[in-house]
């Protein structure tokens, strides 16, 4: 039997997406595809984005990295952002993965088995990864990339942006020849001075915008939907789901959609959750459960068997994030694998 929750993923709509950020970054795109591909599966995604022109990716792990490059082949350049842990040389060699140092520990290590290329993250400002400006090392062998990570691109005004920028033109100086990447999703659309040599995306390949919103420029990608399982009549003052944290104040009907926790919905889509359904963005009532959740329908033409939308093109996974409390990158991540992914 089908799945009753379902991921549909567009590639048609990825590939538009890649476009769109060449064609504003005027630069080379380097899509990242780390957490399989933001949720929606890395094979499928690098595959698509390989066809439309892309030849370096980034994933977070490295056995990300090493999925990734059983199903892409030899030919594209993967580079890997946790770095190069003690455990991590023999495999990143194996994979012939990159990984985007970020320690004078991590250099020593690569430099000490003849790793081969690899990238450098200076840390302008995020203070997570990457070594300092004042501790970048001097050139070294096989450093190809030199990277750095915007905090508030999704803020176009923010000082910080300008701030980093200034630090990581002043500190890649050091590396010349070497590819310099600064831009992010948000990034991409902060101007020209940005950009540098390359782009590293990722929400806004998936449909999320650059700022947090939806953006006309971007597509949806993802359309995550679940099947209703049963409609049922409620009377005034009767409650729905665990801990009766929702009561009618009226009669009402209610869609029980085959979807929960379990699948992905995060539990703080309720209260302020809605779907779309029955052609109308309606309300999540009651807590989301493991399996279910609930749904006013009241007025609506919709039966047992019917679909409803809990993010994408009628309700946009930015929109649906914010109702969660969170952000896009959280809802496309959190769809859980037994949710069959399905290319259109």
């Amino acid at each position: 039997m089908p799945s009753p929750a379902r991921l549909f993923v567009d590639l048609d709509a990825l590939a538009a997406n890649f476009h769109t950020l060449t064609r504003v970054a005027g630069a080379p795109v380097h899509p990242v595809v780390k957490a399989d591909g933001y949720g929606l599966g890395a094979a499928a995604v690098a595959r698509r984005l390989l066809a439309e022109g892309a030849d370096t990716f980034f994933v977070a792990r490295v056995g990300g990295g090493e999925a990734l490059r059983k199903a892409v082949g030899s030919k594209p350049i993967i580079y890997v952002l946790d770095g190069c842990g003690p455990k991590d040389v023999l495999r990143l060699q194996a994979s012939q993965l990159r990984p985007v140092l970020s320690s004078l520990e991590q250099i020593k290590r690569w430099l000490g088995s003849d790793g081969g290329p690899c990238g450098l993250h200076i840390d302008t400002g995020m203070n997570r990864l990457g070594v300092r400006p004042e501790e970048a090392p001097e050139p070294f062998a096989g450093l190809e990339m030199v990277v750095s990570h915007l905090a508030c691109a999704d803020e176009p005004g923010h000082p910080m942006n300008r701030a980093q920028r200034a630090a990581f033109e002043l500190a890649a100086r050091k590396y010349p020849g070497t590819v310099r990447s600064f831009a992010n999703s948000g990034g991409v659309f902060l101007g020209p001075d940005f950009i540098f040599d390359a782009v590293r995306p990722g929400v806004c390949l998936y449909g999320g915008g650059p700022e947090g919103r939806p953006d006309e420029r971007i597509r949806p990608v993802a359309r995550f939907t679940a099947d209703i399982l049963q409609v049922r009549d409620l009377l005034a003052g009767e409650t729905v789901g665990y801990g009766r944290t929702f009561e009618a104040d009226r009669p009402m009907m209610v869609a029980t959609v085959a979807a929960g926790y379990a699948d992905g919905v995060l539990r703080s889509w309720s209260p302020r959750g809605r779907v779309f359904v029955g052609g109308e963005l309606r309300p999540v009532v009651g807590r989301i459960s493991m399996d279910l959740m609930c749904v006013d329908v009241t007025g609506l033409e919709v039966t047992a068997g019917d679909t409803v939308e809990l993010f994408g093109p009628n309700h946009p996974v930015d929109v649906a994030a914010s109702e969660a409390g969170t952000i896009a990158y959280e809802l496309l991540t959190s769809v859980s694998p037994r949710v069959p992914r399905v290319y259109v």
